[in-house]
């Protein structure tokens, strides 16, 4: 035991040369061990030494280029885009952060929100086996690093992630849901903790998974065939990932403040249309039991549109007490109702693409043309039809106005 925690000690300090051991409790199985390693190597968000079974020279050739594509993110998009939400962000609002249909985007959380102490984020896409990190060859880390600075450069150009970027840096040996949200706490000059994986119980409490648990899991998805099989019924083009690693919780504090409280991010795999959520309500039960949240969505695919998303735009309207999002937010027409104001800035002329029966986005393109206008100089999410960019917050009718 003594040498066990000397080990670990040394992995801390950034100097470690063995590969501690994930440990167990009744919260499950903490893989702190493996998210700073993959921090290190894949991420590139501390400058500890790279473990002996990795090539140095890899991963330092990985982190130049890691480094050179989260200095562009940040100047291009994270230092304007969050300067300029302070301003429009109340000081008072509520340190829970909910973000449907976020995938592992804890870059735009953060910028958004940064003093949550709880972020959310819900998508189709699985967390992912962080274990991998243990067993990987250096020459499949090597094709994994390539992929993950192309698919970071490419989504962190784009300032949004599209469904399709999400589930195809997922399918990496080094799991990409995990990664974004890394690179995200790299970003914002955070540093992860602890990790663990959860189920959500049919009351909506979480339910931590150990080391064994997970074994079983894998082997049955292996036994079974199971993982990525698409549904007989695919609605809105996607379909939820069929994983043994859905849903991970990060443990994460400013980097290099051993003092500093623990901040908690999670993912969550969950289908949201209505459904899903009638045949299975443990999110929004999970959801709820948080009380008032504030709210981030943006290149949502219009989902809050449409009528089959009404459970979790009920929720959303109930529950949040300030929305920041692009037009892919909820519409004017529920929002008004449900005692909600809504500012405008950049301009909006029309979803660039978008099923739009109801013709939905004629409440938007009125929205913009009646507000007051206000600049925008950045892209949040989704540009409109005319490559413009536009950002909208929802807040109840009685905030002051900005």
């Amino acid at each position: 035991m003594r040498t066990a925690l000397v080990v670990l000690a040394l992995w801390i300090a950034g100097s470690a040369h063995a590969d501690p051991q994930p440990t167990s409790t009744s919260k499950g199985t903490d893989y702190g061990p493996q998210v700073r390693a993959m921090f290190r190597v894949a991420a590139c968000g501390s400058d500890g030494a790279v473990p002996e079974r990795f090539s140095v020279r890899t991963v330092d050739a990985h982190c130049k280029d890691m480094q050179e594509v989260y200095k562009s993110y940040k100047r291009a998009w994270a230092d304007k885009a969050q300067a300029f939400i302070a301003e429009l962000r109340p000081k008072d609002l509520p340190r829970t952060v909910i973000y449907p249909f976020g995938g592992g985007d804890l870059s735009s959380a953060l910028a958004v929100y940064p003093d949550a102490e709880e972020l959310t984020t819900i998508s189709l896409e699985a967390a992912g086996d962080l274990r991998v990190i243990d067993t990987i060859t250096k020459a499949q880390l090597a094709t994994d690093l390539d992929k993950i600075t192309t698919d970071l450069r490419r989504l962190y150009h784009a300032a949004h992630s599209t469904t399709q970027s999400l589930q195809e840096a997922s399918h990496s040996q080094l799991p990409g849901t995990i990664m974004m949200a890394l690179a995200g706490l790299a970003v914002h000059d955070m540093e992860p903790v602890a990790l663990r994986y959860f189920d959500i119980e049919p009351d909506g409490t979480l339910r931590y998974l150990s080391n064994d648990e997970l074994d079983a899991r894998a082997a049955e998805f292996v036994a079974q065939k199971r993982g990525d099989k698409k549904p007989k019924k695919v609605t809105h083009y996607w379909f939820e990932q069929d994983s043994a690693f859905p849903n991970v919780e990060i443990q994460f504090r400013p980097r290099g403040d051993a003092k500093a409280n623990l901040r908690t991010y999670r993912h969550i795999v969950a289908n949201l249309d209505d459904t899903h959520m009638a045949k299975d309500d443990r999110v929004l039960r999970h959801l709820s039991a948080k009380g008032k949240v504030a709210v981030i969505t943006k290149a949502a695919t219009f989902l809050l549109w449409y009528d089959d998303f009404k459970q979790i735009r009920d929720y959303l309207l109930k529950n949040m007490v300030w929305m920041i999002s692009d037009a892919s937010g909820i519409p004017p027409s529920y929002a008004g109702p449900a005692g909600f104001e809504q500012i405008t800035y950049g301009e909006f002329t029309g979803p660039y693409f978008v099923i739009d029966n109801k013709n939905t986005r004629a409440e938007f393109v009125k929205l913009w043309k009646t507000n007051p206008h206000h600049d925008l100089p950045f892209r949040f999410g989704y540009p409109d039809a005319e490559k413009h960019n536009h950002l909208m917050i929802t807040r109840p009718k009685t905030s002051a106005t900005k």
